[in-house]
């Protein structure tokens, strides 16, 4: 294992982390693409008091993990691995939206959120 995390840039994974959890925030948000994804999704956007607790804490493990992965691949020069691993998540999340059937509105929302984070994690371990 410690081959895999000798040197990592932990301060750019936790920002990574940090970052990538508040994309989401704002990413779902009403501001940005929240309203007709909840209504592609086929659910209700709640305010902050409403939000589903065991979903958030996942999400946060989650994004840690990919931000994590993007340590590891930029601390082994492997940046082509980190894209392959980021297009495969958007395409199971793709997937597993289009078999829900979700708009396909939806459906882009999250296959996207899933690029971008990945690309803003990217990005913060370039500069940190």
């Amino acid at each position: 294992m410690n081959e895999l995390t000798d040197n990592i840039n932990w301060l750019a994974v936790l920002v990574g982390t940090i970052a990538g959890f508040a994309l989401g925030w704002f990413w779902y948000s009403p501001f940005l693409f929240g309203k007709k994804w909840a209504e592609g999704s086929r659910v209700q956007l709640g305010d902050a008091s409403s939000m589903p607790v065991a979903a958030m804490a996942v999400q946060l493990v989650a994004t840690f993990f990919l931000a994590l992965l993007v340590g590891v691949t930029a601390a082994q020069n492997a940046l082509l691995t980190i894209i392959l691993i980021l297009l495969t998540l958007a395409g199971f999340v793709v997937s597993g939206g289009l078999f829900v059937r979700k708009s396909g509105f939806a459906v882009m929302v999250d296959g996207g959120f899933i690029l971008v984070m990945g690309a803003v994690m990217i990005l913060i371990q370039g500069i940190f």
